[in-house]
């Protein structure tokens, strides 16, 4: 088991230096100067246009913009390497900083929606597949359309109507808390819970039908035995790999649940910076989200060998 996870641990080092050559030649292929955003006014033709001009001459050297990329792709790939992604242009703080300062929000609301995605996902796919073709089923299915269906920012428009404004629950924006945590997880929960349990439900109903599973049903098992104890185990290898991206998409894709609901994590922060053109602020953020795909697809391909010893005998 130590050589499977340690040669998924050597895969994992080209795909996160592709991860940062691709973010750092996006970044740098989007139009407009940077050093404007720094200048503000300046830049826009408000005081002394040679003055201006210095200026900019000036923050280039001391940024080291006028080197060559590949230049500044070392720089900049040596101190992502020692924790080190630069100083934010706009708020004169390291990027380190800024982001370490509103990673627990993000993290808290993350974990809180893959929670109630795996619980919710897992056990309604299991009930729907045990209750095929019943109104059960249908109904499991139905809330799973719907949540793979409606847009993320729709969804906490509704719940913040209804659970808010209407009946006064929950407070409807903010960090802190665990009542201000229960709209964004639930929102950014449901889409994930309906996509693992529509998998759950197909991939147990196809490992049901297997003659390993027909042979433990003539033994005499127990249905739980059989369910629990010999086609769930097989069956949750697709659904583990779905779970993987969803942690790497909850944090990607906390961008328009927090700023919806207002929240202070690294989706608000990046809104900002983007709509700022920080750049480093914004790199660091696309690397720490690319980072973390590609920590939870190593988490999928370790679970693989957990759950199916042939996978890791064969790797």
């Amino acid at each position: 088991m130590a050589k499977f996870v340690l040669t998924r641990l050597i895969e994992t080092i080209p795909v996160l230096l592709l991860a940062s050559l691709l973010v750092f030649a996006i970044l740098h292929l989007i139009p407009g100067d940077p050093i404007d955003a720094m200048l503000g006014a300046a830049a826009f033709g408000v005081g002394d246009p040679a003055e201006h001009q210095r200026l900019v001459v000036q923050i280039r050297a001391q940024l080291g913009l006028d080197d060559p990329l590949w230049q500044q792709y070392v720089r900049w790939l040596f101190g992502a390497m020692r924790l080190d992604l630069g100083e934010s242009f706009i708020r004169h703080a390291a990027v380190t900083e800024l982001i370490a300062a509103r990673l627990p929000s993000t993290i808290e609301l993350a974990f809180a929606a893959l929670l109630i995605s795996v619980v919710i996902g897992i056990s309604s796919g299991i009930i729907a597949a045990l209750r095929r073709n019943t109104p059960v089923d249908g109904a499991v299915m139905i809330v799973s359309l719907a949540g793979v269906s409606l847009p993320s920012f729709w969804s906490a428009m509704i719940l913040i109507l209804v659970f808010s404004v209407s009946l006064n629950f929950v407070p409807a924006t903010g960090s802190g808390g665990f009542d201000r945590l229960i709209l964004p997880a639930v929102v950014l929960g449901y889409e994930g819970a309906a996509l693992i349990a529509r998998l759950t439900r197909a991939s147990l109903l196809e490992v049901m039908s297997r003659e390993y599973i027909r042979t433990a049903r003539a033994k005499g098992l127990p249905n739980r035995s059989v369910v629990l104890g010999h086609a769930l185990r097989n069956a949750m290898i697709p659904v583990v790999t779905v779970v993987g991206l969803q942690l790497g998409r909850l944090l990607a894709g906390s961008v328009i649940v927090e700023t919806v609901f207002a929240r202070q994590g690294v989706g608000q922060l990046a809104v900002d910076a983007i709509l700022s053109k920080d750049y480093p602020l914004v790199q660091g953020i696309i690397l720490l989200t690319a980072i973390t795909y590609v920590f939870a697809n190593l988490l999928v391909d370790v679970s693989y060998g957990f759950l199916n010893p042939r996978i890791r005998t064969a790797s």
